[in-house]
């Protein structure tokens, strides 16, 4: 895994500047950029540091599987409710989605 490139394909894809991550994380910009350039490795109290205003966790962010999905905030809520449904009424739901879609 690829934490450098994944790190920056992340942030670009959530639109977050360094900047803005460094003052989020409170992990200094030069950090960062060394970090998504390859020129230092992360130790994992920083990936946590800078997973978090990206909103994903850590597990998340060291998640390699291809084709992931980064969910916002009501997304994430969406999926946590729909956990927690009995499978009738998870069937139910997803019809009624569709017909939203």
């Amino acid at each position: 895994m690829d934490i450098s490139k994944r790190l920056k394909q992340i942030r670009k894809a959530k639109e977050i500047s360094v900047y803005k991550l460094s003052q989020l994380s409170g992990v200094s910009e030069t950090h960062i950029r060394d970090l998504e350039r390859g020129d230092r490795n992360p130790s994992i109290d920083t990936l946590a540091k800078i997973s978090a205003p990206l909103g994903l966790s850590l597990s998340e962010l060291l998640n390699e599987t291809d084709g992931v999905s980064y969910l916002n905030e009501n997304e994430k809520t969406l999926v946590e409710c729909f956990r927690h449904l009995s499978d009738d009424k998870a069937d139910t739901l997803l019809a009624f989605l569709k017909t939203l879609a």
